[in-house]
């Protein structure tokens, strides 16, 4: 938007005139002070030195194109010297060297950038450089040493050899003493029940499957557990067939008489798919 002209005085034009290489929001402010007008804005200035074809010295002018408003030449040459001094360390090295000299550190991080001041660090360890923490056993709040893991001390979830748990089937496992196959690790866990009872009796025998006969999967007692062919075990189940009691749903004392129905009824149909195929 075109800013509207303003009028001015002869002797404000002249100071004007006599301080044209100040900056212009530095002579905004110092001829409003003057003359008490509160009516020009910096764009005023800015316009009215444009039309006069008063332009402004180096110190006045944009911060690429001139010299540095806030550092002097010899701060200048001591930055670029001291340019590989961690960001942290540069503003109190920077005070030290210039006493005296109010300068944040927000301006010196601002001067390096704009000047691209690299310190050369990449913020990665360089190959053969020692940690900054070598040696040391860390740092921590005084009082917690008491909660450290000490020597021997095991975490409250060990499993250890025997350790036992009920997976979601309602079958307890067991960690044994054996590789685990598919992570090489020393210990596995296996079904307790068919751990106990190959103990007792020999592997289970190719084609059968063990079968709890009080329907209590947690007892893992070997006298608890029978031997039977994954045919019979899925009679025992019920199936599909709605007039076939399950064995795990019929009462105590029919349990028997469901298993030898389901093994006569396994033997039957082995001996049909013989014939069938003689």
């Amino acid at each position: 938007m075109r800013v509207r002209r303003i009028a001015y005085m002869p002797e404000e034009l002249a100071w004007i005139e006599a301080r044209k290489t100040w900056p212009r929001s530095q002579l905004h402010s110092a001829f409003c002070f003057m003359f008490d007008r509160t009516d020009v804005t910096e764009d005023h200035i800015r316009g009215l030195c444009k039309r006069k074809g008063w332009s402004a010295g180096p110190e006045g002018r944009g911060r690429n194109k001139g010299k540095s408003r806030v550092f002097n030449r010899e701060e200048i040459a001591w930055l670029h010297a001291n340019a590989t001094l961690p960001i942290k360390d540069t503003g109190a090295a920077f005070r030290a060297a210039f006493p005296g000299r109010d300068i944040t550190d927000a301006q010196l991080t601002s001067f390096r950038k704009n000047h691209k001041l690299r310190t050369g660090r990449t913020g990665r360890f360089e190959k053969g450089q020692p940690s900054h923490n070598a040696g040391k056993k860390g740092f921590y709040a005084p009082g917690c040493e008491k909660g450290w893991f000490k020597k021997g001390g095991e975490p409250h979830n060990t499993k250890h050899l025997g350790y036992e748990r009920v997976n979601k089937d309602g079958y307890v496992e067991i960690s044994v003493d054996e590789p685990n196959p598919h992570t090489g690790y020393e210990r596995r866990f296996v079904h307790k029940h068919r751990w106990l009872w190959e103990k007792a009796n020999g592997p289970v025998p190719e084609g059968y499957a063990l079968k709890c006969l009080d329907g209590d999967r947690t007892n893992c007692d070997p006298s608890n557990w029978e031997a039977v062919k994954r045919g019979v075990l899925s009679r025992l189940n019920g199936g599909r067939h709605k007039k076939r009691m399950a064995y795990d749903a019929a009462p105590d004392e029919l349990k028997p008489t469901v298993m030898a129905i389901a093994k006569v009824q396994q033997a039957v149909h082995e001996l049909r798919k013989r014939g069938d195929q003689t």
